[in-house]
């Protein structure tokens, strides 16, 4: 099969990173418990992974073509190698921090990697959205296994025991490594400019094209409603639903394998059906689930009696992650019509757009509702998600009429 050394490498390491970059949620919950810091201080957390994920992204960008993409997955994997062995012996507060800093780093040059080779080795729309949701989906299928992978080293004994995940992963990070290491990956870029002054100029008059801003501002949206609810949802469970930590952990995976599960189907629809349609029906159902959950659960956590076993969770502790089944095609479709409206010379200088617009997202959005959280309580904190819900369907609407025009680019 043509390009399948480049294929298996870019699941590989996105499958990696899944496990990653989205056990942030975890690892805030383990912060407060372990650690005992505040909501809003270990919410922290999800700035230190995702502004360093924009700043790399806005500097490497442009350069990264020259660089090669597989030198930039190489050093992003030995980055976080480093990070991980840190957070093992560190074990403290601050060094989760760091673990996050070296992640966000890290995950920049993979996701600017992936997305640029995804333009490089398909010939077609269809094709581009197909592998877009399916890699995607497998990342949601990475950070369903971190739900389980965290919770199965925790111990009612010792409670820096779940520090040995780290090993595990230290391990994934080395196997990743060596096999891209030894990937045939051939390829050729078109460079944009003549050198990288010329590069960073050209990649920069992206911002002022319509369609590219309206884009943004919907990846800015999308991430502030997945991450609102991926990060906070083992803490909602715990606050809300006083699930014991570790069931609170696993029952957040019905989120990621909803996501995971969301994307696959949603590869497949897009064949049959249009983009937008496919986006602007997720996202209501989307907000019906929110306001069908939410109201049923302003209840006194404090006069429930633990749960620890799956056999005894309400039904509303199932209903909600199911949101990630719908939340899921937005964002690889959202991606995927953007990126091949444009010249596959300027995905890269793109993606690095969408990765900083995303991250800030993240970030702006964790923090939200990690402040609303600790004011007005769980249950009220997720309704702040409705705002970026709607705003969203106005620019879906816009990105389909103006990505239906064609692009240039002036040098």
């Amino acid at each position: 099969m043509k390009n399948l050394g480049i294929k298996i490498s870019i699941y590989l390491n996105y499958f990696v990173f899944a496990i990653l970059l989205n056990s942030v949620g975890i690892v805030i919950a383990k912060s407060i418990n372990v650690y005992h810091v505040s909501e809003s201080q270990a919410s922290l957390l999800e700035a230190f992974k995702d502004l360093p994920i924009a700043i790399v992204s806005f500097l490497v960008a442009s350069f990264l073509p020259r660089f090669g993409y597989k030198k930039a997955m190489l050093t992003g994997l030995a980055i976080v190698f480093f990070g991980c062995l840190l957070m093992i012996y560190g074990n403290t507060f601050f060094y989760t921090k760091i673990l996050f800093l070296s992640i966000g780093i890290s995950f920049a040059l993979i996701k600017l990697s992936v997305y640029s080779l995804i333009g490089v080795i398909t010939t077609s729309r269809k094709e581009h959205s197909s592998l877009m949701s399916s890699i995607e989906g497998f990342f949601m299928v990475g950070i369903a296994l971190a739900y389980f992978l965290f919770p199965a080293f925790y111990s009612d004994t010792d409670e820096n025991a779940w520090l040995n995940v780290y090993y595990v992963l230290s391990g994934l990070i080395v196997i990743s490594f060596v096999f891209l290491l030894f990937s045939k990956i051939e390829y050729k870029v078109e460079a944009i400019g003549s050198n990288l002054k010329e590069d960073v100029l050209r990649s920069l008059k992206l911002i002022i094209v319509p369609l590219v801003l309206v884009f943004l501002a919907s990846a800015f949206f999308f991430v502030m409603i997945e991450q609102g609810i991926m990060t906070w949802l083992p803490t909602f469970n715990q606050k809300i639903f006083n699930f014991s930590e570790q069931l609170s952990v696993q029952m957040a995976s019905i989120l990621a394998l909803s996501l995971a599960l969301g994307r696959f189907i949603a590869g497949y629809l897009t064949r049959f059906i249009s983009w937008m349609y496919l986006v602007i029906i997720c996202v209501i159902i989307s907000g019906i689930i929110l306001l069908s959950v939410l109201p049923q659960l302003k209840v006194d956590v404090e006069l429930l009696n633990e749960i620890t076993s799956i056999t005894d969770v309400p039904t509303l502790g199932f209903i909600l992650p199911l949101i990630g089944l719908f939340i899921a095609p937005i964002y690889p479709l959202l991606n995927s019509t953007v990126l091949s409206s444009l010249p596959k010379s300027l995905h890269s200088p793109m993606s690095g757009l969408i990765i900083i617009f995303s991250a800030l997202g993240g970030t702006i959005g964790s923090r939200i509702v990690g402040e609303l959280f600790e004011s007005v309580g769980g249950a009220n904190a997720f309704y702040f998600l409705l705002i970026p819900m709607l705003l969203l369907i106005v620019f879906v609407l816009l990105i389909d009429k103006l990505s239906k025009r064609e692009i240039i680019i002036n040098s």
